[in-house]
């Protein structure tokens, strides 16, 4: 089932909860993340915002006075929403004196939306120090594409004891068959159609067409190429750049190696290494690092690499068919959906050995770890959980039990401190 209910004009974003408490804290509210995950709707949708003055900075007049009389735009309304700000070099500065001559400083005044690259980041880190509070939008988690308005339930996982997790789940799939009319199970979803609808907005809810799909996903990869790269004029050789592209997304879930990559791409480890920080600070790749506590085991410290959508991941590397990698890519970026809503940010890591054993995600809070294996089978054995075990062994001071997330349908104990459930029970 895609939805509980015929869909409301606007999907609820987790973000926002996110949003209103920034909207308290500080002055200027900057919400960024890839172009395209809805950070103007979610903004232009908070009644909080409402009735404030909206100026985009796509509008080619508002973007023309903003490069001459910065100061004049900033002094339209004592409060306002400024879209696409990275499009107008000072009006950040503007911005700033203007906060800085409010006394006492209003919390909540400016609110400011833009795709994130490494110009737009550097400049608000030196502008706005001390002033801003940050939001970070990423694409639809499978429960905000069907109308719930949250990601996973980790923080309900997190709070409660092992023992009580089988509740903790069945608690929370309990109140989606309600809310979709009583019937059981409504929320379950072969992985393979989630990897495919990804989560942009659009094409994950709005377009059904595979044909549409294919030509939206190549325009928005013609104008992150055209448009947001060259605002940065950091790549030279943008053929170079898509082909690094491609390969990062054939290697989703795997260990980075820059030096490899870069052979196979055919360009150099330096270029690799800039690219990926693009890639990056645009929220378009994800480098996973590793968790670093180390006790008696040798660990891999290399980060390990992700993309920011599954579907956008299957279009740059032309797969049709998902691989159990793109389940892992749904599970972590619920987590990282989940873990930027949070005022006090966990930490979403993965653990492995030298000697092969590996944990694919490992959440970790000042007080406890929680360990994730993920798995795209329909049945598991022990032998599913050794990683996990041998996690447990190592670290049983903060983790006392830990999740295996599979492509079935059934919850139940793999080991004694091992739970199995079905990834979209969780997420």
């Amino acid at each position: 089932m895609e939805s509980i209910s015929e869909a409301p004009a606007i999907l609820p974003r987790a973000a926002a909860s996110a949003v209103r408490a920034a909207l308290r804290a500080a002055p200027v509210v900057v919400v960024l993340g890839a172009r395209q995950t809805g950070k103007t709707t979610l903004v232009r949708s908070l009644p909080q915002l409402a009735t404030r003055t909206y100026l985009t900075l796509d509008d080619f007049d508002l973007r023309t006075q903003a490069s001459t009389d910065p100061e004049a735009v900033v002094a339209r309304a004592p409060t306002m929403v400024i879209d696409e700000v990275q499009r107008a070099r000072d009006l950040l500065i503007a911005v700033k004196r203007s906060v800085d001559r409010d006394r006492p400083r209003r919390p909540g005044r400016f609110v400011l939306t833009g795709s994130a690259n490494l110009l737009m980041m550097r400049r608000i880190g030196e502008t706005l120090a001390g002033r801003a509070s940050y939001v970070t939008l990423w694409p639809f988690t499978r429960r905000e594409r069907l109308g719930l308005g949250h990601t996973g339930i980790w923080s309900e996982l997190l709070a409660a004891d092992f023992s009580r997790w089988p509740q903790v789940v069945e608690a929370s799939g309990a109140a989606y068959d309600a809310a979709a009319g009583g019937a059981r199970n409504t929320h379950a979803q072969d992985w393979r159609t989630a990897a495919r609808l990804g989560g942009f907005p659009v094409p994950a809810y709005e377009l059904t067409d595979q044909d549409a799909r294919a030509r939206w996903f190549s325009g928005y990869v013609q104008t992150y190429l055209e448009r947001d790269l060259q605002t940065l004029r950091a790549v030279e050789n943008l053929a170079d750049f898509r082909r690094l592209m491609r390969a990062a997304c054939l290697r989703i879930g795997g260990l980075l190696n820059q030096t490899e990559l870069g052979r196979d791409v055919g360009i150099s480890q330096p270029q690799v290494h800039r690219f990926l920080n693009l890639m990056e600070t645009s929220y378009q790749a994800i480098r996973l690092p590793a968790y670093s506590v180390n006790r008696t085991k040798r660990l891999i410290k290399a980060p390990k690499l992700y993309w920011c959508d599954t579907a956008l991941a299957l279009h740059l590397a032309a797969e049709t068919e998902p691989r159990g990698a793109h389940l892992e890519n749904l599970v972590l970026t619920d987590l990282l959906a989940w873990r930027d809503t949070l005022a006090t940010r966990p930490e979403v890591l993965y653990w492995r050995t030298a000697a092969g054993q590996e944990v694919d995600f490992v959440i970790e809070t000042a007080s406890r770890t929680l360990p994730i294996e993920v798995k795209a089978a329909t049945r598991l054995s022990a032998a599913d959980a050794r990683g996990l075990e041998s996690f447990l062994q190592e670290y049983p001071r903060t983790s006392n039990g830990a999740l295996l997330l599979y492509a079935g349908s059934e919850i139940f104990p793999l080991t004694t401190r091992v739970l199995a459930v079905p990834w979209w029970r969780i997420c």
